[in-house]
Parts: C-alpha cells; sequence; structure tokens
C-alpha cells in the first residue's frame, strides 16, 4: 500500500469514527425535540436549521453544478436527508432512541440492493456475510429486552425501514450519479435546495414559531434540533459525502452498524436499560463491520 493510499484509508477510518459518534447522538436529540414538537416540525426544524448553515457554501458552490446534477442533487435532498428525518422523528413518537438508532443499522442491507439491482454492482461472498452478521447483531439488539412491545416495534419500526431503504438509494446517487463534484458542493446544494421546503412547511403548516416564542419548553427543545440540523446534518452530510467519494459504498454504510452502539449508551445515560443481549447484539455488529470490510 502506498503512503497515499495509506494516508486515504487512515482518513476514512477517522471520518467513520467522527460519523458514528456525531449521528449515534443524533436519536437522543430527535427525543428531545420531540417533547415540545410533532415529528412534521421536528423533521422541517432539522432540515431549516442544517440547510441555514449550509445556504453561504451552496450559492458559492453553485456555480460548479452542471446539467442533471441538478436532479440528482435534488434526488440527494429529499431522498437522502428531508424524507428521513420526518420517519425517524415519527419512528421516535413510539421507539425509543436508541432502538431506532439500531434500526439504523438496516441501511447497509439497501445499499447492496439498489446497487446490484440498479447499479450492476457486485459484491463477495463475505460481504454478504458480514451485512447479514450485522444484521443478525441489530435483531438480537432490537429483541433484547423488549420481548413485551414486538408489535410496536414492528408497526413504528416501518418508518426506519422506509428511511434506510432512502439512505441506500442516496448513498449510491451520490457515489455513481453525482459527477465531478466535491462533498461540500453536493451537501450545501442539496440541502440548500430544500430550505424553501422546510420554511413553507413551517410558516403555513405548523405553529412552531409561535411555541419557540413563548414556550419555554419549545425553546429548549429547538435547541437540541439546530445542533441535530447542523452537526448530525449539515456537518455530518459534508463528512459522509466525502467518505462516499474516497471509499467504497459498503465500507461508508458501515457506519450504521457502530451508529447503534453510541445510541444504546445514550439510552442508558437516559434512564433505559442495557441487557446481556444487548452486548451481543453489539459484538455481532462489530463482527459484521469487520467481515464486510475486509479486503479477502
Amino acid at each position: 500500500m502506498t503512503i497515499g493510499a495509506k494516508q486515504q484509508r487512515s482518513l476514512a477510518w477517522t471520518l467513520l469514527a467522527i460519523l458514528t459518534l456525531i449521528w449515534g447522538t443524533s436519536f437522543i436529540l430527535i427525543k428531545r425535540g420531540l417533547d415540545a414538537f410533532d415529528p412534521g416540525e421536528v423533521g422541517a426544524l432539522r432540515m431549516l436549521s442544517a440547510g441555514i448553515v449550509l445556504l453561504p457554501f451552496a450559492f458559492s458552490k453553485m456555480k460548479h453544478v452542471k446539467g442533471t446534477n441538478w436532479w440528482f442533487l435534488l434526488v440527494v435532498g429529499f431522498v437522502g436527508s428531508f424524507i428521513p428525518a420526518f420517519l425517524f422523528a415519527k419512528a421516535e413518537t413510539q421507539l425509543d432512541s436508541a432502538l431506532a438508532g439500531v434500526l439504523n443499522a438496516l441501511t447497509p442491507i439497501f445499499v447492496l440492493l439498489v446497487g446490484a439491482f440498479f447499479y450492476a454492482q457486485k459484491f463477495r461472498k463475505l460481504q454478504f456475510l458480514g451485512v447479514f452478521l450485522g444484521f443478525a447483531g441489530t435483531a438480537a439488539l432490537v429483541l433484547a429486552g423488549s420481548w413485551d412491545s414486538l408489535s410496536t416495534i414492528n408497526s413504528y419500526g416501518l418508518f426506519i425501514l422506509a428511511a434506510t431503504f432512502c439512505y441506500g438509494i442516496n448513498v449510491n446517487v451520490i457515489k455513481f450519479n453525482v459527477k465531478g463534484l466535491d462533498a461540500m458542493t453536493v451537501t450545501s446544494v442539496s440541502l440548500g435546495m430544500i430550505v424553501p421546503v422546510a420554511l413553507t412547511y413551517l410558516l403555513f403548516f405548523t405553529d412552531a414559531a409561535h411555541q419557540i416564542a413563548t414556550e419555554p419548553i419549545a425553546r429548549q427543545s429547538f435547541m437540541y434540533i439546530a445542533i441535530l440540523g447542523i452537526m448530525s446534518t449539515a456537518v455530518a452530510m459534508a463528512l459522509f459525502n466525502m467518505l462516499i467519494q474516497i471509499t467504497s459504498p459498503i465500507f461508508t454504510s458501515s457506519v450504521t452498524y457502530l451508529i447503534p452502539i453510541v445510541a444504546i449508551l445514550w439510552g442508558l445515560w437516559d434512564g433505559e436499560v442495557l441487557l446481556p443481549g444487548h452486548y451481543l447484539g453489539m459484538l455481532g455488529v462489530l463482527t459484521g463491520v469487520y467481515l464486510t470490510n475486509r479486503k479477502k
């Protein structure tokens, strides 16, 4: 391996670790946002916060966007960020934040399926085994200590299933369809394009502005949502898009294997119970990451 290749691989693992910490924290932030706002308001406020922070970059980067890249960046904005923000907030009205973080690990399965069916991508048997073990670990985390609420998990887990399918599309679109654009251009322009939609929704279909102006709990929840939007969406998406461009889609999506560990630790801090079965699930998740990213 050359020095350049070693540096790139080191950067990739560094970005993976940072994204794990940021996104692993996002589920507890969503939970705190729901203390005062409904799922639609949480999703729209999150997108508005992220988009506004990146607007200066978006205006300066728009000149680099040509032709079909406009369409694909619109897809990235809506499918990769806007829709999942609403779906995760809806799911967490009935699911613990830690459990939502665990279910997010379904993303690599959809990355594989979308890549195989629409982009003719071939994956080694070992990678499929890694995905299987990661999913098995996720299942163990979901079921550990949750036998009394399987019906709730099944129903609201569908929202996260839909969100992870969106992520699977997003990873492949950025990798294979968005051409010649750096990570900041992809992130800032795609999120900038959805600012008018989020703002319109908040102003004409919600009472969020009045709540923030008059209710202390709403201001506190908005603070958490703003952190969520700026860090978990704006900053994290820029890092994520950079990771997509320097690695493979399957390596990039491996961040979702590690996110449940951070999410569960936050859940434990917030009063949720961590049982022995959770440790078994974490082992399966980490084993899946290792096998998925082995070269041979």
